[in-house]
This record gives C-alpha cells, sequence and structure tokens, in this order.
C-alpha cells in the first residue's frame, strides 16, 4: 500500500457495496482514521438507492488484527469530528476522561451505530480477526470466512475483561464466550461455523466471490423488508440484555484500565502490538 492510497476503498459491483480496510502492512490494525473512513464508506453505500447489501472485507492476508496500539499510523492522539454521541472530544484531557471519551467514540459507540446500519451487511473475512478486528466482523449480519480464518480477544491478557464491544454472550453463548475469554485461544473458522457465529466457510480462493454471491442474493430482497427484519432482530437481541449488557461491559472495562495504570502506570498492562501478536498466535486453533 502506497502512502497516498485511502486506508479504505469503496467500490460497487452491482447492487453490493465492497468496503475494504486498506492497511494490509499492518494487518489492517484500525486506528481513527481508518474508523471514520469506514463510516464514510458505510453511510455513502445506506444512502445510494442502488445499493441492497454491503461486504465489509479487508485488504491482504487478514481481515484485521484489531484495534491499532503501535503501528506508525497511529492517532489516538488526533481529534476527529465526533458522529457516534455527544461527549465530548478526548484531546486535551487526561486520565479515565480521556480514554472513556475516546473509545466510548470510536469503539463502542461507532461499533453501535454501524450495527444498526439499515442495509444487511456481510463480512468478508480471512486471516486473522482479532480483538477490534472481531468487534467489526460482529456488526455485520452474516459472516463468510476463509478456511484459514481465526478469531480471538485476547484482551484478557491484559487484565481487560474483553474488547469494547462486548456481545461475546450473544454471538457466542456463554461457554464459548467464557472459553474464549479465559484461554485466549483462536476459534478457527469450522469451530465459529458449528457454533453459529459464522454463515459460511469457503477455501480462501473463493472468499471474495462467495462473499459477493451472498450479498447479491440477499440484495435482491425487497428493501424495506430486509431493513426491518434486521431491526426486528436486533431489538429482540436487546430485549435479552444486549444493549443494557453492553454498558456494564464498557464499565468493567475501563475499570480494568484504570487498575493497570494505578497499580503498573501502564493502561494497557505493558502489552504492545507486538505481544499482542503473540498472544493471538499462541496455541492452536479450536
Amino acid at each position: 500500500m502506497a502512502d497516498d492510497e485511502p486506508v479504505v476503498r469503496y467500490e460497487r459491483v452491482e447492487r453490493t457495496a465492497v468496503v475494504t480496510m486498506n492497511r494490509p502492512r499492518y494487518r489492517n490494525a484500525q486506528n481513527s482514521a481508518m474508523t471514520y473512513a469506514l463510516d464514510d464508506a458505510f453511510y455513502r453505500a445506506c444512502a445510494d438507492d442502488e445499493v441492497g447489501a454491503i461486504v465489509l472485507a479487508g485488504a491482504g492476508e487478514h481481515f484485521s488484527a484489531g484495534h491499532d496500539i503501535g503501528s506508525p499510523g497511529r492517532d489516538a492522539d488526533v481529534d476527529f469530528e465526533r458522529r457516534a454521541g455527544l461527549w465530548w472530544g478526548h484531546v486535551g484531557r487526561s486520565g479515565g476522561e480521556s480514554r472513556f471519551a475516546r473509545e466510548q467514540e470510536v469503539y463502542l459507540g461507532m461499533c453501535r451505530r454501524w450495527r444498526e446500519m439499515p442495509k444487511p451487511v456481510v463480512a468478508s473475512v480471512q486471516g486473522a480477526c482479532v480483538a477490534g478486528g472481531l468487534m467489526l466482523a460482529w456488526v455485520c449480519d452474516l459472516v463468510v470466512a476463509a478456511e484459514d480464518a481465526f478469531f480471538a480477544d485476547p484482551v484478557v491478557r491484559m487484565g481487560i475483561p474483553g474488547v469494547e464491544y462486548f456481545v461475546h454472550p450473544w454471538v457466542l453463548g456463554p461457554r464459548v464466550a467464557k472459553e474464549l475469554l479465559f484461554t485466549g485461544r483462536r476459534l478457527s473458522a469450522r469451530r465459529a461455523h458449528e457454533i453459529g457465529m459464522v454463515t459460511e466457510v469457503v477455501p480462501r480462493d473463493r472468499l471474495a466471490e462467495t462473499s459477493l454471491a451472498l450479498a447479491a442474493e440477499v440484495a435482491a430482497m425487497p428493501r424495506f423488508g430486509l431493513a426491518l427484519a434486521k431491526k426486528a432482530v436486533n431489538q429482540a437481541e436487546d430485549l435479552m440484555g444486549r444493549h443494557s449488557g453492553l454498558d456494564s461491559a464498557f464499565g468493567l472495562h475501563h475499570l480494568a484500565h484504570a487498575h493497570n495504570a494505578e497499580v503498573g502506570g501502564d493502561s494497557l498492562a505493558g502489552m504492545d502490538a507486538k505481544g499482542m501478536k503473540r498472544a493471538a498466535d499462541d496455541g492452536p486453533p479450536r
């Protein structure tokens, strides 16, 4: 990827908008620039009457290795125009106020916003789908995974109870959620399919075409009917406690950050990007 290439690519294939994360050099680690570029792309797709469905993909070998906690493009100190809520900006603040404001906007708030897109979204996942990458897959309605895809949330190794968009119990069920969190293990594409998290598993060389075919099949349905069906399922999940559960888990997430900072001087418990990669690579997929 050249320095002048966009961090998110957008194209239309017939009635499908294909939104591609484009930081392959950094395994599509999600910085704020990518977050807001994704939001622009999703807004564009939802506003286009010719688009019936959306595919979210990642350029290169991996879907996304998670939030950017160490690349040269890390921009945690940059303020962007807020879209997910009315909380003030994080730049110029310190301690918990800064972290809470930023993560409420770019992590939890954006994922909630994207989950409510009225058009169905298909995640097209290959390679690593870790931590923040898992959050991106989980805001999608359907997931097509390559056989080499794996899923993990290793942040308990930081002493943090899980990523900010904490929907593990609803997506995985309580037992598998606890297994994923307690062990930090990878979940293979096949096992993710067995438990219902993944819609379909295909060879890597068929990933793009299968994702597009599924999106095209969905896009052929009546637009308003799709939007209402999606809203009905989302509302049912929220009635099962998903919305309030997210708020509760987000508070615990920040308690962990504060504890780390108090006892060790580092809110991430000394973990950097390389350390998180080693954690994600630890042990065979299950």
